[in-house]
């Protein structure tokens, strides 16, 4: 669906920053949206489903449990 985002998860991406997660929530939005920058009236649901797709990104790499690493420890409190 979307190409252009790519595996954030060890050990494919070995040190992921927000900046990464944030792209890849971003290009999410963009394709299931269908709009590559939205208008000034669809902006704020916009940033706001980029903020939720980004929160869930966090949240499960850091859930995530890679056979053969040692316990992953939370990037984010």
């Amino acid at each position: 669906m979307c190409r252009s985002i790519r595996t954030l998860r060890p050990p494919t991406t070995p040190e992921v920053t927000d900046e990464d997660i944030r792209a890849a929530a971003l290009q999410y939005v963009r394709k299931v949206s269908g709009f590559r920058a939205p208008a000034a009236h669809n902006r704020e649901v916009f940033d706001q489903a980029v903020d939720a797709v980004a929160a869930a990104t966090q949240e499960l790499l850091d859930g995530l449990q890679i056979r053969g690493s040692a316990a992953r420890q939370p990037s984010h409190p």
